[in-house]
């Protein structure tokens, strides 16, 4: 909604800076920022390999206008936000857990369950809008007797019925069927969600009645809910990194709101680390866990995945323990990998392929 804090969470994490403001609507076309993620194994293998330059994955965070109640009907900034988020892979939801009489409610009073709740039933009948949009165009084709489309109708008819429940798509148990049924549609409840319960600072590290509350409503969810205070994280954001772990000691936090944004983003996505490291450069690259060697090699160069011929690989403690790509090969520890080798988080890899 607006006035929760997204714009400010969104500039203590990204090189971008939102306009953050108190009324609704402040942002209004969507701010897109490129963030690093942070990764103590980068800094273990520049110490190992000494490279020219060191480059990290980054995550792409899209911070968006607030949703008010009708926006399915085009009420405030609906339409465009609807439109904003269809692409995107997860969202995370900021929601208002502190009290502050000089930053407006626009619902009159704080209330976080309540807030979810608007947010929720807004997406959910925006989602029935366009299912039932392609209910009627299939019910003319499968009239005429064709049975790929009334099956189609059979698995679109069962999430209408859930989303008239008010079930959000992602809860949901839909089979592979039901779920390639709906692909097209980009529906905003099948998106994976983060809650972000914006808490005051003494309120940290451990929330407070507001957070406990969205916390229960949210148990039988399939999503995670993670405590920040935007505007501690507006301060961390300005101040160096050993500045940084002193800051956050004070508060007794163990990491920052952007380590546990990314990390809860990368469990929510199912997402894994690889590197690569050379003297030119040490890089970490993001995939989908269950990807195998060809798949990671692609997210390199398209060619490496085409021409794939085999992977050597080196795990980051055997790196650790032998110093130098030929410590570890001295000691028999690059593994060859071929086509079927699935990819585990932190490898360390070098593709071989042909042109």
């Amino acid at each position: 909604m607006p006035n929760v804090g997204k714009s400010t969470l969104f500039n203590a994490i990204s090189s971008v800076k939102a306009e953050a403001a108190n009324y609704p609507f402040c942002t209004i076309e969507p701010n897109v920022g490129m963030v690093t993620v942070p990764d103590d194994r980068l800094n273990i293998l520049q110490e190992l390999v000494q490279p020219e330059k060191v480059i990290p994955t980054v995550i792409e965070f899209v911070d968006i206008a607030g949703l008010v109640s009708g926006a399915s009907k085009g009420e405030g900034l609906g339409n465009q936000f609807l439109s904003n988020i269809r692409s995107v892979d997860a969202i995370a939801h900021v929601i208002r857990c502190f009290d502050d009489n000089n930053i407006t409610h626009v619902a009159g009073n704080v209330d976080p369950v309540f807030d979810k709740e608007v947010i929720e039933n807004e997406l959910q009948l925006k989602d029935l809008e366009s299912v039932e949009k392609k209910i009627s165009k299939l019910e003319k084709i499968a009239k005429s007797g064709d049975a790929p489309a009334r099956k189609t109708l059979e698995h679109l008819q069962l999430i209408k019925g859930g989303l008239d429940k008010g079930v959000s798509v992602r809860v949901m148990d839909c089979t592979d069927e039901q779920k390639a049924a709906i692909a097209d549609l980009q529906l905003l409840t099948a998106k994976p969600v983060i809650y972000v319960a914006n808490i005051d600072e003494g309120s940290l590290p451990d929330g407070n009645q507001y957070s406990e509350a969205l916390q229960t409503a949210v148990a039988d969810e399939k999503a995670e809910l993670i405590k920040i205070s935007a505007g501690i994280e507006a301060q961390i954001a300005e101040l160096d990194r050993d500045e940084q772990k002193i800051f956050m000691e004070e508060y007794g936090l163990k990491q920052s709101g952007l380590d546990q944004l990314i990390r809860a983003s990368y469990e929510l996505l199912d997402l894994i680390t690889f590197f690569t490291a050379g003297k030119k450069e040490v890089r970490a690259w993001t995939i989908k866990r269950g990807w195998k060697a060809p798949q990671a090699a692609g997210t390199i160069h398209s060619d490496f995945q085409k021409g794939y011929i085999k992977a050597e690989v080196i795990k980051l403690r055997d790196y650790l323990q032998f110093k130098t790509e030929l410590g570890c090969k001295e000691a028999g520890k690059i593994a060859i990998e071929g086509k079927e080798y699935l990819v585990t988080d932190g490898d360390i890899m070098h593709f071989r392929f042909n042109v």
